[in-house]
C-alpha cells in the first residue's frame, strides 16, 4: 500500500472530521445525517493517519509530493 496523501490533504480531512464531531456534540446535527457524517469523519481520520485513500487508487490520484 503506497502512501498517496499529502500533508494539506491530511490536515483538511482532520479539520473536517473535527468540525463534524463538534457539530454532533453541540447537537446541531442529529439522526441519520449525524450517523452518516460521523462515519465519514471516522474514515477521514483513519485515512489521514495511514496516509492512504483507497478512492484515489482506481483514478491514479495522489496529493503527495513526488521525491526527486
Amino acid at each position: 500500500m503506497k502512501k498517496n496523501m499529502g500533508t494539506i490533504d491530511k490536515v483538511v480531512r482532520i479539520l473536517v472530521a473535527v468540525v463534524i464531531t463538534g457539530l454532533y456534540f453541540a447537537n446541531i446535527i442529529s439522526g441519520t445525517v449525524a450517523i452518516f457524517l460521523l462515519i465519514l469523519a471516522s474514515v477521514f481520520i483513519l485515512t489521514s493517519f495511514i496516509s492512504f485513500c483507497p478512492l484515489y487508487l482506481p483514478f491514479g490520484l495522489s496529493t503527495r509530493k513526488k521525491r526527486q
